[in-house]
């Protein structure tokens, strides 16, 4: 709110690969190369570490929270080829109450489906497989492999919006069966790729390929629903570029059963490629304002103009100063 910048000791002694605030924003989980996730409370300037996880047996890569109607629930996932979700009970911190250990490889990436969705977790793999984990109604967890997502290894995930765009005008647009149920996966075969649920099949299923990156795809995100006609989704690479891939929403009934999906429109974010490997791209809440975060320790924040241009607003350097 008031643009300062809170910076702490994290107590980790390893490289910090994620951090995550939780659905209000009141609990910050991070997780590091020395295996273990760290819990703080964040209030305003003051922070509290509450308490250190340690489960993995490697690099820990990514954190995600649960949506809050699920309780205070926390995934992870590791270069040990393990993916843990946590839960807390009041008093007595957090447990694992589930170990997801299909994955034959490092587990490079999470994240939990919008909550309307259920309780299902999204896990790409560096052994080329995504898997989603879903808690079922029998009160079991479900694994769901999904083979040859990328066949050199999955980096990044990313769900996207489940009102289709351009739709909160039409009545029933929230309704169960209009839910958008559709993901977005990068790889080291330079590739993103869409995926859709298959009623027919009960599960996901590739529907477009997007090709453009000449190098790794190291992050995909989409952006937020803010009630605009069109599809936005952040792609970046060990090739230096951030790409804006953008799908116009299609208009008249049955958004899903006309046939082929519409065509992602692909810009690139700025003129010329960033000065280094682009590690992460994230958007804000408001889904205007793409943080993108590189191997020089930079944090450039881009929002797009009226003619639909893409401007650099501000830059964050690693000692939390704004130019």
């Amino acid at each position: 709110t008031n643009g300062e910048t809170l910076q702490f000791d994290t107590q980790h002694e390893d490289m910090i690969h994620d951090a995550q605030f939780d659905y209000y924003g009141k609990r910050l989980a991070t997780c590091s190369s020395d295996g273990t996730i760290h819990i703080f409370e964040v209030d305003g300037q003051q922070q509290k570490y509450v308490e250190s996880l340690k489960e993995h047996s490697g690099p820990v890569w990514q954190v995600a929270w649960a949506h809050p109607k699920y309780g205070s629930v926390l995934a992870s996932c590791s270069y040990d080829g393990t993916v843990l979700i946590w839960k807390e009970t009041p008093g007595s911190g957090f447990s694992v109450i589930k170990k997801h250990d299909k994955h034959q490889a490092s587990v490079n990436a999470i994240a939990w489906a919008p909550h309307e969705l259920g309780p299902v977790l999204l896990c790409g793999s560096s052994d080329g497989r995504v898997s989603l984990l879903t808690f079922t109604e029998e009160g079991v967890w479900d694994a769901q492999m999904i083979r040859s997502a990328h066949t050199t290894g999955v980096n990044a995930v990313s769900w996207a919006p489940v009102i289709a765009a351009g739709v909160f005008t039409q009545p029933g647009a929230t309704q169960k069966n209009s839910l958008i149920r559709q993901f977005a996966s990068g790889g080291c075969d330079n590739n993103v790729k869409i995926w859709a649920y298959s009623e027919d099949k009960k599960t996901y299923e590739v529907i477009q390929t997007l090709e453009g990156h000449s190098d790794w795809v190291r992050d995909v995100a989409y952006a937020p629903n803010i009630g605009l006609p069109r599809t936005y989704l952040a792609t970046c690479s060990q090739d230096k570029n951030v790409f804006i891939w953008t799908q116009d929403a299609q208009t008249g009934k049955g958004l899903e059963s006309q046939g082929a999906p519409a065509e992602w429109t692909r810009s690139q974010l700025s003129p010329t490629p960033f000065p280094d490997v682009v590690w992460r791209v994230s958007w804000s809440m408001s889904g205007n304002v793409l943080a993108v975060s590189g191997g020089d320790n930079k944090i450039t924040l881009w929002k797009e103009n009226l003619k639909g241009e893409w401007e650099r607003i501000s830059e964050v350097d690693e000692n939390g100063q704004r130019t």
